[in-house]
């Protein structure tokens, strides 16, 4: 009897964002969790200045060691080209080789130039069927700007904010209507890299000039005083209306946000399932399946709410391509929800596969 093909999954990691390292973990936790009985994966990491390269498949090689990050380097394996449905290996040694044959791509790439629809397009030009959201609904998440206004057309509320485009300040009428505090964030970026909490309008500027080291683009947002409560968004198996997870509250402790430190290194406390009346907690699953709709999101995201003592709800973002390190809030959620880890991950491809390339 043959033994059927294994499944090839590419999974593409690493990339020239700040967010390097954590894309790293999370392709380590991926390589864990995929079943080497189904699937044959091939890890293809992006160093920090774009080459791509065939790394080691060890996740344990991908892992945080003693608060070091792990890093995608030139020396890390062969060059790796993309082409028509194949990786093709540029060995120094061995010559050129081909991957031939890959079926899915799992881009677990985060911030620019991976979770923006940078390589969602790369991946519809080549032909390849990909995990995660389209090339519009890629770039539109990762822009806050445009997370809140496609959201609040769909009716779903978002707290005031201004938007600061390359050479604009704050207006006056702008810093009267936001009010103090406000929090300083590029608007095209993630693992609240840039964020400032500004309380004194004399720091804005200083504010500014930080998040726009990464984006030009900065966005200006009202303080909201509330608890912070995330819900895992998944691709219906069946293709109708996508599933959400138990809902997670954050506490950041003594930070004013969930910042990176908290995130990725020392790790933060977490209400799994958040302590909210069910009515609310309804009623955020609903905000988050809509919001993942209104975006033309695939496969997976995370949606992230604030909600006051009065059971206000406000949009904060979402994440198309979230965090699947062993702290990341999304894995956690679906596990709490019934859905480990290896399944979680098992779907995502699946999902993938049936979409197929083009526009989805």
């Amino acid at each position: 009897m043959t033994t059927p093909r294994k499944t090839r999954v590419a999974i593409v990691f690493g990339g020239r964002s700040t967010e390097h390292a954590i894309s790293c973990v999370s392709a380590g936790a991926i390589l864990g969790a995929l079943d080497p009985d189904q699937y044959e994966v091939v890890p293809v990491g992006i160093t920090r200045d774009g080459q791509w390269v065939l790394a080691g498949d060890d996740p344990s090689a991908l892992a945080i060691t003693d608060r070091k990050l792990p890093e995608i380097t030139s020396a890390s394996g062969a060059s790796v080209v993309l082409a028509e449905s194949e990786l093709i290996v540029r060995d120094p040694v061995d010559g050129v080789s081909s991957l031939a044959g890959v079926d899915v791509v799992f881009p677990v790439l985060h911030g620019a130039y991976g979770e923006d629809g940078t390589i969602q397009g790369l991946l519809e030009m080549a032909g390849l069927p990909y995990v995660g959201a389209n090339v519009f609904a890629s770039a539109a998440a990762m822009d806050k700007e445009f997370t809140k206004k496609l959201a609040a057309v769909e009716g779903i509320p978002v707290g005031p904010y201004a938007v600061l485009r390359a050479g604009v300040s704050l207006s006056e009428a702008d810093k009267e209507r936001l009010g103090l505090p406000v929090f300083v964030k590029p608007s095209r970026a993630g693992s609240s890299h840039g964020i400032t909490k500004v309380t004194d309008w004399a720091d804005l500027d200083d504010a500014v000039a930080t998040a726009r080291q990464i984006d030009p683009k900065v966005l200006i947002e009202a303080a909201i005083v509330g608890r912070e409560i995330e819900c895992g968004v998944l691709e219906s198996e069946a293709g109708g209306a996508p599933d959400a997870s138990l809902l997670a509250e954050i506490h950041v402790g003594d930070n004013d946000w969930y910042d990176f430190e908290t995130k990725y290194i020392t790790g933060g406390g977490y209400d799994l399932p958040a302590g909210l009346p069910d009515e609310v907690t309804r009623q955020v699953q609903d905000y988050a399946r809509r919001t993942f709709t209104a975006l033309d999101c695939a496969g997976l995201a995370r949606v992230d709410f604030f909600v006051t003592a009065d059971h206000q709800i406000f949009l904060n973002e979402i994440n198309t391509m979230p965090g699947m390190t062993p702290t990341s809030m999304f894995p956690l959620m679906w596990a709490a929800t019934g859905l480990e880890y290896p399944k979680v991950v098992d779907r995502l491809v699946r999902t993938a596969l049936r979409r197929g390339t083009g526009l989805h």
